[in-house]
């Protein structure tokens, strides 16, 4: 319980530090465009009723999970033909450069071009930006999965399928992961511009809208539920990794503990 208690209060510590400051560095604050944390925390349950979280929040959510799942289906399964042969990887490295080296956000014209101003397109965006880190992490990942484990594999006629499930992905699943948790970032960031350009709804088109109509505490507010919105999807996450990881940190600390 006290290490519990513990991470508890590692985890809250610097967020309770930095509002802090900014609650005393913006309590005398007469600037329209920085003004006292108090008045945005004021603002915040006035702007974010239960109305404006179903149109506003929840078609927001909605994308970065339909574009963020795209990111990982496809970015795993790519990852996974690439990383297991060379003669693959040695065509598609050059053009997975190239693409990589596109901002995705400069994407936006074009898919509006073939997508439309909907939710495909901002789908699309965010996809196209989550894909990278998941798809370069699975190659490299399956690229290291252990010679002596694999050719113990096929010694035993483990093969096929079952060898991609319980061998290839298996071994490549932390390396995985880790891309999953940088893309999780990349999608939000991405959702909020796809919902910038030609939107309708969404939190990109309310922060936008604010700052269009000079409601700067309602802008702030904004920009404070984005940042919880990605602390607590970053939670989520965390739980996930742990549960589908959990054979992996039981080596870790077993390891730990032998040293």
């Amino acid at each position: 319980m006290s290490r519990v208690l513990l991470r508890v209060v590692l985890l809250l510590a610097l967020p309770a530090v930095l509002v802090t400051v900014w609650w005393l560095a913006s309590a005398g604050s007469t600037n329209v465009y920085w003004p006292p944390l108090r008045t945005i925390l004021q603002a915040f349950p006035d702007v974010w009723t239960a109305d404006r979280l179903r149109s506003d929040v929840l078609p927001s959510l909605l994308r970065l999970a339909g574009g963020y799942a795209t990111a990982a289906v496809v970015g795993v399964a790519l990852g996974t033909l690439i990383g297991s042969s060379p003669r693959v990887r040695a065509v598609c490295e050059p053009v997975l450069e190239f693409l990589r080296a596109v901002p995705p956000p400069v994407l936006v014209p074009v898919l509006m071009l073939f997508a439309g101003i909907g939710d495909t397109m901002k789908v699309a965006v965010i996809a196209s930006g989550c894909v990278w880190p998941v798809l370069l992490n699975t190659v490299e990942a399956v690229r290291a999965v252990d010679a002596v484990m694999a050719d113990t594999a096929r010694s035993y006629g483990i093969t096929g399928v079952a060898r991609l499930r319980h061998v290839v992905l298996r071994s490549a699943s932390p390396q995985i992961f880790a891309g999953l948790r940088q893309a999780l970032s990349i999608g939000i960031i991405l959702m909020v511009i796809s919902e910038m350009f030609a939107a309708s709804n969404g939190l990109g088109f309310a922060v936008v809208q604010f700052q269009r109509g000079f409601a700067i505490p309602d802008m702030w507010t904004g920009i404070l539920l984005l940042g919880l919105l990605g602390f607590l999807l970053s939670v989520v996450f965390r739980l996930v990794e742990r549960r589908a990881l959990g054979w992996y940190h039981g080596l870790r600390a077993s390891t730990r503990r032998s040293r």
